[in-house]
């Protein structure tokens, strides 16, 4: 297990499709996606986890757990397995979930 060459980040499956973190297994990003796209769908990603902490609102939170979801997914991180999935079809995916991101209205923020 590990990254192959020597990379840093978390450990590997040997192959590649899970991260170990604290002996628990967790689907890895899909390594194929450019970081035009993955470095802002990990940015709302953190933002939607940092929000999450700090508010009360149990609608707000769910907006924000939503915002989550939609950013796993486009990272290959949930929904259908990237690496059951095409080239295309996954660059697709990672491309649409991040434009529905910065589309729809960042939660507990009134519309200009």
């Amino acid at each position: 297990m590990g990254r192959p060459g020597g990379e840093e980040g978390p450990e590997r499956t040997p192959d590649g499709r899970y991260i170990v973190v604290r002996g628990r297994r967790w689907r890895a990003t899909d390594p194929e996606l450019p970081d035009e796209v993955t470095d802002p769908l990990r940015s709302e990603l953190g933002r939607a986890r940092s929000a999450i902490g700090r508010t009360e609102d149990a609608e707000e939170v769910r907006a924000w757990r939503d915002r989550v979801q939609l950013a796993k997914e486009g990272l290959g991180e949930r929904g259908d397995a990237w690496w059951e999935m095409g080239p295309a079809d996954r660059a697709e995916r990672a491309r649409e979930r991040l434009d529905r991101l910065r589309s729809t209205d960042v939660p507990g923020r009134s519309a200009p």
